[in-house]
């Protein structure tokens, strides 16, 4: 798989970035052969946050990091910042407090990309900029970046950053996937809309997705008449999407491949780099993942999947 370049960190991120919120010391050994089978088809970043699994989930992938002896050809994304149950935390005591307790979950000197993984617009974002800045001069961080931020906040932290010499964001990890969300999965959170997108390619500004394939969407286990799942009908039940999935459906079956593979080609061809953050949890579908990576989409089969040709 293509690996995309992000600014500040040293290292590659290859295209498929392997989600960890499932991750725990006491499954370990299934941790580990995931996260075997991914480096042995090319993958090297892996996703966590300070909240996953209760913390779980960095103990983890440092147990696994230090039994296999990789630290130095992996890259960590991890999250922090994430609101509690008073509310809001992006500020810098919040920020300081969760890396420094992410890195010693890791058992790991530096974060290679540090993420924000909530907003909150009524803080400035001069603050905000200059204890990441200050985190990424101690080395503690290599590069920065954010999760579910609008573009437009984003860009209102890079200009400051410009303006008073501080490391600027690199990184950018809202929701993007082919099943456009008509709300929120979570609060608060941000799906990349034609607007970001245009942002995104505009500057060459590197998207990692979640939620990349939808939250299963495209596995075909969805149909119109079933309604059990609460959430995926509030957020992707909509005539368009339906035809979304009929679209990728048509479009596999003439490449001899699948809905959900095709789904996730859309993300990874976009006209500006893209990573996805997929959470496969055996080795099948680790691989149906890694074979979509091989699927090339032109532009005008993009706009015709997104019901953006006009048809």
């Amino acid at each position: 798989m293509k690996p995309i370049q992000i600014g500040g960190l040293g290292k590659p991120v290859s295209q498929l970035i392997m989600g960890s919120d499932y991750f725990t010391p006491e499954i370990i050994e299934r941790v580990s052969e995931n996260l075997d089978a991914y480096v042995e088809l090319g993958g090297n970043t892996i996703d966590t946050a300070h909240v996953y699994a209760g913390g779980k989930s960095e103990v983890a992938i440092g147990q696994w990091l230090r039994s296999r002896g990789r630290r130095d050809d992996i890259v960590i994304l991890t999250k922090g910042a994430h609101h509690d149950a008073t509310g809001p935390r992006v500020h810098p005591q919040a920020i300081a407090d969760d890396l420094a307790q992410s890195l010693e979950r890791l058992g790991i000197e530096q974060i290679d990309l540090y993420g924000l993984h909530r907003d909150d617009p009524s803080v400035e974002v001069g603050p905000i900029m200059e204890a990441l800045h200050a985190h990424v001069v101690s080395g503690q961080v290599c590069a920065i970046g954010v999760s579910n931020w609008t573009h437009q906040r984003l860009e209102e932290a890079n200009r400051y950053a410009q303006a008073h010499g501080l490391t600027e964001f690199t990184f950018n990890s809202p929701n993007l996937s082919l099943a456009k969300a008509q709300e929120p999965y979570w609060a608060n959170c941000v799906s990349a809309d034609a607007d970001t997108c245009a942002w995104h390619a505009a500057y060459q500004f590197p998207l990692l997705s979640w939620s990349s394939q939808a939250r299963g969407f495209f596995t075909g286990r969805y149909t119109p008449e079933d309604r059990s799942d609460a959430d995926t009908v509030r957020v992707f039940y909509n005539d368009a999407n339906w035809e979304r999935l009929r679209r990728a459906e048509q479009m596999a079956q003439e490449r001899g491949v699948t809905a959900i593979q095709i789904a996730l080609a859309y993300v990874l061809n976009q006209p500006f780099p893209t990573a996805a953050l997929i959470g496969p949890q055996n080795e099948a579908e680790l691989r149906s993942c890694f074979d979509a990576t091989a699927l090339a989409l032109t532009p005008e089969e993009l706009r015709w999947l997104d019901l953006s040709d006009g048809r």
